[in-house]
């Protein structure tokens, strides 16, 4: 048994080869999502493994590098670009002698600093306790003792049940909340479907560039930052194309390989705004090296959460980084398949509008 250690903003990274293809780029990712969460990283540790370690994930040899890393950098966290069990990070902590936190911990950390709508941070806190659940068990020396004290005296309860009958009571409390949310925006969607109003909503990879286009087109000031997960709360807006078009564009959360499925869970009702759309426009960021494999994960997510049927628009962001021109590329059915872009600079914009368009009254034939 052991008592948890408070952790701290310099830490030890852990990255880990299995013989993954995209090993480099996901451990460039990893030190980009440490750095978003306000954090330090001081050494990277690698190795290469067929398989984790039951007890280790990494191995006894590499914990003891760990732990010798961590006493030469004085460092208070240790974290894994990896997903530990309950039982490995316990382990592990004992072994290094400071607070040791895996990629979903982090990925939730990051999102509790970054949620601002009251509906986003209710999201969170689910995924957090959803998470801490299962490492209540032994992780905390002082959740195991009996209760005693003046009204603490009571028929055998241990403190750590105690906290998982609190928690299954804030989890109800979340996820009650939640459903009046889903029940709102479902009435929303249902003024916009009688109005016949055509609605869009942007998607993509992280950074890809999501909000900036999104503040391109609307004239609307979202916090947009060249960092992993700068913006967690879908905003909409009513975008005038032209006289005789307009569409309701939402801005949604950046997706990222290893989404903790936490996360998508507790985001469903954020997420229905993607759902229900007539059109997504899928945002690339098309100077990328794993662009394609970027892509593929955005996928995974939207048929995580049933919109995979959805026709998506491909908007290949931050031309001006490499000097492309804006474009539009169209299938061997004349259909436009992708556009050419940069939301900063504002090129290719008219473009995009003019795509929108183009969608609006292709869904406008079919429907008919």
């Amino acid at each position: 048994m052991f008592e948890r250690h408070q952790g701290g903003d310099e830490a030890i990274l852990v990255c880990l080869d299995f013989g993954e293809a995209d090993f480099a780029d996901s451990q460039e990712e990893f030190i980009e999502l440490v750095k978003s969460a306000g954090v330090h990283p001081l050494a990277v540790i690698q190795g290469k493994r067929q398989r984790p370690d039951p007890a280790y994930f990494c191995g006894s040899g590499k914990a003891d590098e760990i732990a010798e890393a961590v006493l030469a950098h004085d460092a208070g966290l240790v974290i894994f670009n990896h997903q530990l069990s309950p039982g490995q990070e316990r382990n592990l902590e004992s072994k290094v002698k400071c607070r040791v936190l895996d990629r979903t911990t982090l990925i939730l950390d990051i999102f509790a600093q970054r949620a601002r709508t009251s509906e986003g941070k209710l999201q969170v806190e689910l995924a957090q306790l959803a998470h801490i659940q299962t490492r209540l068990i032994r992780g905390w020396t002082h959740l195991e003792r009996q209760k005693g004290g003046v009204g603490l005296r009571g028929p055998g309860e241990t403190q750590l049940e105690t906290d998982r009958r609190l928690i299954g009571i804030r989890v109800k409390r979340l996820k009650d909340q939640l459903q009046i949310v889903q029940k709102q925006r479902a009435t929303q969607r249902k003024r916009r479907d009688r109005s016949g109003q055509f609605t869009v909503s942007i998607v993509g990879y992280t950074n890809a560039g999501k909000s900036t286009l999104f503040n391109a087109l609307t004239k609307a000031k979202l916090y947009a930052a060249d960092q992993l997960f700068a913006t967690l709360d879908t905003t909409s807006r009513k975008l005038y194309i032209d006289a005789d078009h307009s569409v309701v564009i939402s801005d949604t959360v950046g997706f990222i390989r290893d989404l903790p499925h936490t996360l998508v869970a507790a985001f469903r009702a954020t997420l229905e705004e993607t759902i229900e759309a007539d059109v997504l426009l899928h945002v690339v960021d098309i100077n990328h090296p794993m662009r394609d494999l970027q892509i593929s994960e955005v996928n995974k997510v939207l048929t995580e959460i049933g919109a995979e049927h959805i026709p998506q628009l491909m908007v290949f962001n931050k031309i001006d980084q490499r000097d492309l021109a804006a474009e539009v590329e169209r299938d061997e059915y004349g259909s436009i398949r992708s556009v050419k872009l940069s939301a900063l600079r504002g090129e290719g914009l008219n473009l995009l509008r003019e795509a929108l368009v183009e969608a609006m009254n292709q869904t406008v034939k079919e429907d008919k």
